[in-house]
């Protein structure tokens, strides 16, 4: 994702429309993308974090949130990998805003969704 596509990508952001998301494609878009797009929502709520970064941010989620994509979410396997790097790359640019409380929000909501989610091992590696 390219810094000039953010302002494309932002309006396609709202919270409704991101925890709805979130919550449709929870299992299948799987633990990795969800943890993602859960740690740069609390992140992006932040106070403290620079509003450059909320830009980033929001760019990413508004690409989460599209339903058509350079890859559709429906197709199984590949649909969510495009959505994985938009999400990854703004996760790389913003990771100095990620504390402790914001790993500690995101995996507790991830936990609510996905029971048998282990919340001291995300994604099933270190983070």
């Amino acid at each position: 994702m390219e810094e000039r596509n953010y302002d494309s990508y932002q309006k396609n952001y709202s919270d409704n429309q991101f925890w709805a998301k979130l919550q449709k494609v929870a299992r299948k878009a799987g633990v990795k993308v969800i943890y993602i797009a859960l740690l740069l929502y609390y992140v992006m709520r932040n106070p403290a974090t620079p509003s450059a970064d909320k830009t980033k941010i929001l760019g990413a989620l508004g690409y989460f949130i599209l339903p058509l994509d350079i890859i559709p979410d429906f197709l199984p396997v590949a649909g969510f990998t495009d959505d994985l790097a938009a999400l990854s790359w703004a996760l790389y640019s913003v990771a100095k805003n990620i504390t402790p409380e914001v790993r500690i929000m995101a995996r507790q909501k991830l936990g609510e969704w996905i029971p048998d989610y282990d919340t001291d091992n995300p994604g099933g590696s270190e983070d």
